[in-house]
Protein backbone atom coordinates (compact mmCIF):
# COMPACT_ATOMS: atom_id res chain seq x y z
CA UNK A 1 0.00 0.00 0.00
CA UNK A 2 0.76 3.73 -0.60
CA UNK A 3 -0.24 6.67 1.19
CA UNK A 4 -2.47 9.15 -0.35
CA UNK A 5 -2.56 12.61 -1.45
CA UNK A 6 -5.13 15.22 -1.28
CA UNK A 7 -5.22 15.19 -5.08
CA UNK A 8 -6.25 11.59 -4.66
CA UNK A 9 -9.92 12.80 -3.70
CA UNK A 10 -12.77 15.33 -4.73
CA UNK A 11 -13.25 17.48 -1.68
CA UNK A 12 -16.18 19.41 -2.94
CA UNK A 13 -18.29 19.66 0.00
CA UNK A 14 -16.37 18.02 2.01
CA UNK A 15 -15.84 17.94 5.53
CA UNK A 16 -11.89 17.10 5.81
CA UNK A 17 -10.45 16.51 9.37
CA UNK A 18 -7.07 18.09 9.42
CA UNK A 19 -4.32 16.86 12.44
CA UNK A 20 -1.88 19.56 12.41
CA UNK A 21 0.45 20.34 14.54
CA UNK A 22 -0.24 23.74 15.85
CA UNK A 23 2.04 23.09 19.84
CA UNK A 24 3.41 26.85 18.99
CA UNK A 25 4.74 28.66 22.47
CA UNK A 26 2.31 31.03 23.73
CA UNK A 27 2.77 33.35 26.29
CA UNK A 28 0.30 32.99 29.05
CA UNK A 29 0.35 36.23 30.21
CA UNK A 30 -0.59 38.23 26.74
CA UNK A 31 -1.82 35.12 24.63
CA UNK A 32 1.26 36.27 22.07
CA UNK A 33 2.67 33.54 19.94
CA UNK A 34 6.02 33.21 20.40
CA UNK A 35 7.38 31.69 17.05
CA UNK A 36 4.36 30.77 14.48
CA UNK A 37 6.53 28.84 12.42
CA UNK A 38 4.14 25.37 12.74
CA UNK A 39 1.34 27.84 12.11
CA UNK A 40 3.00 28.81 8.66
CA UNK A 41 3.51 24.81 7.76
CA UNK A 42 -0.09 23.96 7.78
CA UNK A 43 -0.82 26.93 5.33
CA UNK A 44 -0.77 25.06 2.06
CA UNK A 45 -2.72 22.25 2.65
CA UNK A 46 -5.02 24.48 3.88
CA UNK A 47 -5.48 26.16 1.30
CA UNK A 48 -5.77 23.05 -0.78
CA UNK A 49 -8.95 22.04 1.04
CA UNK A 50 -10.46 25.42 0.89
CA UNK A 51 -9.57 26.30 -2.64
CA UNK A 52 -11.00 22.28 -3.41
CA UNK A 53 -14.75 23.54 -2.20
CA UNK A 54 -13.82 21.78 1.09
CA UNK A 55 -14.64 22.34 5.05
CA UNK A 56 -11.65 22.43 7.12
CA UNK A 57 -11.38 20.91 10.00
CA UNK A 58 -8.32 21.47 12.36
CA UNK A 59 -7.43 18.97 15.00
CA UNK A 60 -4.23 19.71 17.16
CA UNK A 61 -2.77 19.56 20.87
CA UNK A 62 -0.85 22.23 22.22
CA UNK A 63 1.44 21.36 25.62
CA UNK A 64 0.67 18.88 28.11
CA UNK A 65 -2.65 19.23 29.89
CA UNK A 66 -2.56 15.82 30.70
CA UNK A 67 -5.94 15.11 29.72
CA UNK A 68 -7.85 17.96 31.90
CA UNK A 69 -8.98 21.70 30.68
CA UNK A 70 -6.39 23.64 30.94
CA UNK A 71 -7.00 27.38 30.24
CA UNK A 72 -3.88 28.29 29.64
CA UNK A 73 -3.60 25.85 26.91
CA UNK A 74 -6.68 26.56 24.67
CA UNK A 75 -6.04 27.06 20.99
CA UNK A 76 -8.13 30.68 20.68
CA UNK A 77 -4.64 32.34 20.14
CA UNK A 78 -3.61 29.86 17.49
CA UNK A 79 -6.85 30.42 15.51
CA UNK A 80 -6.57 33.94 15.83
CA UNK A 81 -2.84 34.13 14.56
CA UNK A 82 -4.05 31.23 11.75
CA UNK A 83 -6.45 33.57 10.92
CA UNK A 84 -4.40 36.31 10.12
CA UNK A 85 -2.13 34.59 8.39
CA UNK A 86 -5.11 33.15 6.10
CA UNK A 87 -6.97 36.57 5.40
CA UNK A 88 -9.91 35.37 6.76
CA UNK A 89 -12.01 34.53 9.96
CA UNK A 90 -11.12 30.75 11.49
CA UNK A 91 -14.22 29.57 13.81
CA UNK A 92 -12.36 28.55 17.16
CA UNK A 93 -15.00 26.07 19.11
CA UNK A 94 -14.51 25.39 22.70
CA UNK A 95 -14.48 21.48 22.36
CA UNK A 96 -13.35 19.24 19.95
CA UNK A 97 -16.28 17.08 20.30
CA UNK A 98 -19.96 16.39 20.94
CA UNK A 99 -23.41 17.28 19.27
CA UNK A 100 -22.97 20.90 19.09
CA UNK A 101 -19.47 20.73 17.41
CA UNK A 102 -20.86 18.89 15.05
CA UNK A 103 -23.69 20.98 14.35
CA UNK A 104 -21.65 24.14 13.92
CA UNK A 105 -19.43 22.23 11.78
CA UNK A 106 -22.44 20.94 9.51
CA UNK A 107 -23.75 24.71 9.35
CA UNK A 108 -20.41 25.97 7.58
CA UNK A 109 -20.50 26.93 4.04
CA UNK A 110 -17.89 24.74 2.36
CA UNK A 111 -14.10 26.60 2.01
CA UNK A 112 -14.41 27.44 5.66
CA UNK A 113 -12.01 26.83 8.15
CA UNK A 114 -12.75 25.21 11.48
CA UNK A 115 -10.73 24.85 14.53
CA UNK A 116 -11.28 22.50 17.30
CA UNK A 117 -9.85 22.65 20.87
CA UNK A 118 -6.98 21.14 22.41
CA UNK A 119 -7.68 17.57 21.59
CA UNK A 120 -5.39 16.84 24.73
CA UNK A 121 -7.79 17.61 27.16
CA UNK A 122 -9.47 14.46 26.74
CA UNK A 123 -7.50 11.87 28.76
CA UNK A 124 -8.13 9.11 25.67
CA UNK A 125 -6.03 11.06 23.44
CA UNK A 126 -2.62 10.07 24.38
CA UNK A 127 -4.02 6.49 25.06
CA UNK A 128 -5.02 5.93 21.17
CA UNK A 129 -8.57 5.19 22.78
CA UNK A 130 -10.64 4.39 19.85
CA UNK A 131 -13.47 5.07 21.27
CA UNK A 132 -12.41 9.40 21.23
CA UNK A 133 -11.39 8.34 17.67
CA UNK A 134 -14.55 7.73 16.66
CA UNK A 135 -15.97 10.86 17.89
CA UNK A 136 -13.43 13.11 16.22
CA UNK A 137 -14.33 10.97 13.12
CA UNK A 138 -17.95 11.77 12.63
CA UNK A 139 -17.06 15.15 12.23
CA UNK A 140 -15.39 14.55 9.11
CA UNK A 141 -16.07 12.88 5.70
CA UNK A 142 -11.95 12.59 5.34
CA UNK A 143 -8.73 12.45 7.60
CA UNK A 144 -5.61 14.34 6.82
CA UNK A 145 -2.56 13.71 8.55
CA UNK A 146 -0.36 16.92 8.16
CA UNK A 147 1.47 16.74 11.58
CA UNK A 148 4.58 15.04 11.29
CA UNK A 149 5.85 16.28 15.09
CA UNK A 150 2.94 13.64 15.68
CA UNK A 151 3.08 10.96 13.33
CA UNK A 152 5.17 8.63 15.93
CA UNK A 153 2.33 8.93 17.99
CA UNK A 154 -0.25 6.45 17.75
CA UNK A 155 -2.87 8.76 19.43
CA UNK A 156 -6.60 8.93 18.60
CA UNK A 157 -6.40 12.05 16.73
CA UNK A 158 -3.19 10.67 14.81
CA UNK A 159 -3.64 6.97 14.15
CA UNK A 160 -7.07 6.39 15.34
CA UNK A 161 -8.91 8.65 12.83
CA UNK A 162 -7.21 7.47 9.96
CA UNK A 163 -8.27 3.41 10.81
CA UNK A 164 -11.79 4.98 10.46
CA UNK A 165 -12.04 7.66 8.08
CA UNK A 166 -10.35 7.33 3.89
CA UNK A 167 -7.36 9.20 4.67
CA UNK A 168 -4.35 10.88 2.84
CA UNK A 169 -1.43 13.08 4.12
CA UNK A 170 -0.78 16.41 3.94
CA UNK A 171 1.15 18.65 1.74
CA UNK A 172 3.43 19.15 4.90
CA UNK A 173 3.63 15.63 5.69
CA UNK A 174 4.21 14.42 2.04
CA UNK A 175 7.39 17.07 2.00
CA UNK A 176 8.39 15.09 5.12
CA UNK A 177 8.77 11.98 3.75
CA UNK A 178 10.34 12.94 0.60
CA UNK A 179 12.75 14.90 2.24
CA UNK A 180 13.85 11.30 4.13
CA UNK A 181 13.08 9.32 1.75
CA UNK A 182 15.75 11.02 0.01
CA UNK A 183 18.10 10.82 2.45
CA UNK A 184 17.36 7.00 3.47
CA UNK A 185 15.76 5.24 0.21
CA UNK A 186 18.20 6.50 -2.75
CA UNK A 187 20.81 8.38 -1.37
CA UNK A 188 23.41 10.87 -4.39
CA UNK A 189 26.17 9.48 -2.67
CA UNK A 190 28.37 10.45 -0.80
CA UNK A 191 25.93 10.39 1.98
CA UNK A 192 26.77 12.05 4.69
CA UNK A 193 25.26 12.28 8.59
CA UNK A 194 25.90 14.21 11.38
CA UNK A 195 24.75 13.22 14.93
CA UNK A 196 25.03 15.29 18.28
CA UNK A 197 23.40 16.03 21.04
CA UNK A 198 24.05 15.17 24.87
CA UNK A 199 23.27 11.25 25.12
CA UNK A 200 24.24 8.06 23.05
CA UNK A 201 21.58 6.45 24.16
CA UNK A 202 19.22 8.57 22.77
CA UNK A 203 20.94 8.21 19.19
CA UNK A 204 22.68 4.39 19.23
CA UNK A 205 19.88 3.30 16.94
CA UNK A 206 20.28 6.12 14.59
CA UNK A 207 24.08 4.81 14.70
CA UNK A 208 23.28 1.49 14.22
CA UNK A 209 20.87 2.17 11.14
CA UNK A 210 23.24 4.69 9.44
CA UNK A 211 26.19 2.75 9.68
CA UNK A 212 24.41 0.55 6.65
CA UNK A 213 23.70 3.63 4.76
CA UNK A 214 25.82 6.53 4.94
CA UNK A 215 29.86 7.12 3.44
CA UNK A 216 30.80 9.22 6.28
CA UNK A 217 29.37 10.13 10.21
CA UNK A 218 30.43 12.91 11.86
CA UNK A 219 29.48 12.34 15.85
CA UNK A 220 30.04 15.19 17.82
CA UNK A 221 28.28 16.61 21.27
CA UNK A 222 28.24 14.77 24.55
CA UNK A 223 27.85 11.33 22.93
CA UNK A 224 31.17 11.94 21.36
CA UNK A 225 32.68 11.59 24.51
CA UNK A 226 30.88 8.21 25.29
CA UNK A 227 32.69 7.06 21.43
CA UNK A 228 36.26 8.61 22.50
CA UNK A 229 36.26 6.47 25.81
CA UNK A 230 35.21 3.58 23.76
CA UNK A 231 38.33 3.83 21.69
CA UNK A 232 40.37 4.48 25.26
CA UNK A 233 41.00 8.38 24.85
CA UNK A 234 40.93 10.18 28.31
CA UNK A 235 37.70 12.66 28.28
CA UNK A 236 38.22 13.74 31.77
CA UNK A 237 35.04 14.68 33.41
CA UNK A 238 32.70 15.27 30.12
CA UNK A 239 29.88 13.34 29.91
CA UNK A 240 29.90 9.35 29.53
CA UNK A 241 27.24 6.59 29.89
CA UNK A 242 29.39 3.62 30.92
CA UNK A 243 26.64 1.59 30.28
CA UNK A 244 26.82 1.96 26.36
CA UNK A 245 30.61 1.77 25.85
CA UNK A 246 30.31 -1.70 24.86
CA UNK A 247 27.39 -0.99 22.59
CA UNK A 248 29.39 1.64 20.94
CA UNK A 249 32.44 -0.45 20.37
CA UNK A 250 30.43 -3.16 18.21
CA UNK A 251 29.03 0.14 16.35
CA UNK A 252 32.77 1.33 15.77
CA UNK A 253 33.54 -2.47 14.89
CA UNK A 254 30.63 -2.80 12.38
CA UNK A 255 31.56 0.91 10.91
CA UNK A 256 35.12 -0.30 10.53
CA UNK A 257 34.08 -3.66 8.31
CA UNK A 258 31.70 -1.42 5.92
CA UNK A 259 34.11 1.30 5.36
CA UNK A 260 32.38 3.95 6.76
CA UNK A 261 34.34 6.86 7.78
CA UNK A 262 33.40 7.71 11.39
CA UNK A 263 34.31 11.29 12.38
CA UNK A 264 35.05 12.25 15.54
CA UNK A 265 36.37 15.00 17.45
CA UNK A 266 40.06 15.29 17.91
CA UNK A 267 40.59 18.75 19.95
CA UNK A 268 38.12 20.37 22.13
CA UNK A 269 36.93 23.38 23.72
CA UNK A 270 36.92 22.18 27.38
CA UNK A 271 36.23 23.98 31.17
CA UNK A 272 36.38 22.79 34.52
CA UNK A 273 32.54 23.83 35.33
CA UNK A 274 29.61 23.03 33.28
CA UNK A 275 28.63 26.90 33.33
CA UNK A 276 28.11 29.71 30.91
CA UNK A 277 30.90 31.86 32.57
CA UNK A 278 32.85 29.11 32.59
CA UNK A 279 36.50 29.47 31.80
CA UNK A 280 36.72 28.24 28.04
CA UNK A 281 40.19 26.50 26.92
CA UNK A 282 40.80 24.67 23.77
CA UNK A 283 43.48 20.84 24.06
CA UNK A 284 44.03 18.69 21.74
CA UNK A 285 43.56 14.94 22.68
CA UNK A 286 42.97 13.45 25.79
CA UNK A 287 40.90 16.01 28.35
CA UNK A 288 42.75 16.35 31.51
CA UNK A 289 41.13 15.03 34.73
CA UNK A 290 38.40 17.61 35.84
CA UNK A 291 37.91 19.24 32.96
CA UNK A 292 34.64 18.21 30.52
CA UNK A 293 34.47 18.79 26.98
CA UNK A 294 31.64 21.05 25.60
CA UNK A 295 32.52 21.70 22.53
CA UNK A 296 34.44 20.62 19.47
CA UNK A 297 37.68 21.97 18.83
CA UNK A 298 39.06 24.05 15.61
CA UNK A 299 40.83 21.24 14.13
CA UNK A 300 37.72 19.35 14.01
CA UNK A 301 35.36 21.75 12.86
CA UNK A 302 38.14 22.12 9.72
CA UNK A 303 37.90 18.41 9.12
CA UNK A 304 34.23 17.85 9.79
CA UNK A 305 33.46 20.55 7.02
CA UNK A 306 35.95 18.70 4.89
CA UNK A 307 33.73 15.91 4.82
CA UNK A 308 30.49 17.93 4.47
CA UNK A 309 32.09 19.85 1.73
CA UNK A 310 32.16 16.80 -0.06
CA UNK A 311 28.34 15.40 0.60
CA UNK A 312 26.10 14.63 -2.52
CA UNK A 313 23.46 13.73 0.03
CA UNK A 314 23.91 14.97 3.90
CA UNK A 315 21.62 14.63 7.17
CA UNK A 316 22.00 16.90 10.39
CA UNK A 317 20.34 15.42 13.86
CA UNK A 318 22.11 17.81 16.96
CA UNK A 319 24.27 20.14 17.89
CA UNK A 320 28.10 19.75 18.57
CA UNK A 321 28.04 21.13 22.06
CA UNK A 322 26.27 23.41 24.27
CA UNK A 323 25.30 26.06 21.45
CA UNK A 324 23.22 27.96 24.20
CA UNK A 325 26.65 29.44 25.50
CA UNK A 326 28.70 31.43 23.75
CA UNK A 327 31.67 30.12 24.74
CA UNK A 328 31.00 26.49 23.64
CA UNK A 329 28.88 27.60 20.22
CA UNK A 330 31.49 27.68 17.79
CA UNK A 331 31.22 24.20 16.76
CA UNK A 332 27.80 24.27 16.43
CA UNK A 333 27.93 27.52 13.83
CA UNK A 334 31.34 26.14 12.07
CA UNK A 335 28.67 22.70 11.30
CA UNK A 336 25.75 25.09 10.52
CA UNK A 337 27.57 26.98 8.13
CA UNK A 338 29.45 24.15 6.39
CA UNK A 339 26.00 22.66 6.04
CA UNK A 340 24.37 25.84 4.67
CA UNK A 341 27.31 25.91 2.14
CA UNK A 342 27.19 22.38 0.86
CA UNK A 343 26.44 21.93 -2.67
CA UNK A 344 24.51 18.48 -1.80
CA UNK A 345 21.03 18.32 -0.45
CA UNK A 346 20.45 18.98 3.05
CA UNK A 347 18.26 17.85 5.24
CA UNK A 348 18.30 19.30 9.38
CA UNK A 349 15.59 16.93 11.43
CA UNK A 350 14.55 18.16 13.96
CA UNK A 351 14.80 19.63 17.83
CA UNK A 352 18.08 21.51 18.38
CA UNK A 353 19.48 21.40 15.12
CA UNK A 354 16.90 23.41 14.08
CA UNK A 355 17.23 25.81 16.94
CA UNK A 356 20.62 26.18 16.16
CA UNK A 357 20.36 27.07 12.04
CA UNK A 358 17.87 29.79 13.42
CA UNK A 359 19.49 31.12 15.68
CA UNK A 360 22.09 31.74 13.32
CA UNK A 361 19.99 32.23 10.88
CA UNK A 362 20.79 30.00 8.38
CA UNK A 363 17.94 28.62 8.00
CA UNK A 364 17.07 29.89 4.72
CA UNK A 365 20.06 28.03 3.45
CA UNK A 366 19.00 24.48 4.23
CA UNK A 367 17.25 22.32 1.61
CA UNK A 368 15.02 20.99 4.20
CA UNK A 369 14.23 21.70 7.71
CA UNK A 370 12.43 19.10 9.22
CA UNK A 371 9.22 20.13 12.02
CA UNK A 372 9.30 16.71 13.82
CA UNK A 373 12.32 16.17 15.73
CA UNK A 374 10.95 12.64 17.74
CA UNK A 375 9.37 11.57 14.26
CA UNK A 376 12.35 12.60 12.37
CA UNK A 377 14.67 10.31 14.59
CA UNK A 378 12.39 7.36 14.30
CA UNK A 379 12.62 7.60 10.91
CA UNK A 380 16.71 7.95 10.79
CA UNK A 381 16.30 4.75 13.30
CA UNK A 382 14.22 2.90 10.29
CA UNK A 383 11.25 2.52 12.15
CA UNK A 384 7.67 2.96 10.36
CA UNK A 385 5.76 5.77 11.63
CA UNK A 386 2.59 4.19 13.11
CA UNK A 387 0.92 7.77 11.78
CA UNK A 388 2.53 6.86 8.50
CA UNK A 389 1.56 2.94 8.89
CA UNK A 390 -2.11 4.10 9.55
CA UNK A 391 -2.92 6.26 6.67
CA UNK A 392 -1.55 3.17 4.42
CA UNK A 393 -4.14 0.85 6.07
CA UNK A 394 -6.99 3.36 6.04
CA UNK A 395 -10.33 2.56 4.97
CA UNK A 396 -10.19 3.25 0.95
CA UNK A 397 -13.24 4.77 0.70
Amino acid sequence: MTVRSLSDFDLDRKRVLVRADFNVPIDGATGAIGDDTRIRAALPTIRAICEGGGTVVLMSHLGRPKGQVVEAERLAPVGHRLGELLGRDVICLPESTGPAVAAKIAACAPGSVILLENVRFHPGETKGDMALAAEFAVLGDLFVLDAFGTAHRDHASVCGVARLLPSAAGLLLERELAAFARVLEKPERPLVAILGGAKVSDKLKVVDNLIDRVDALIVGGGMAYTFLRAQGIGVGSSLVQEDMLDSVKASLGRAAERGVDVVLPSDHVIARRFASDAEATVVTGDIPDGSMGLDIGPASRERCAAVIAGAKTLVWNGPMGVFEWDAFAAGTIAIARAVADCPGYTVVGGGDSVAAVERFHLADEMDHISTGGGASLELLEGKVLPGIAALEASPRG
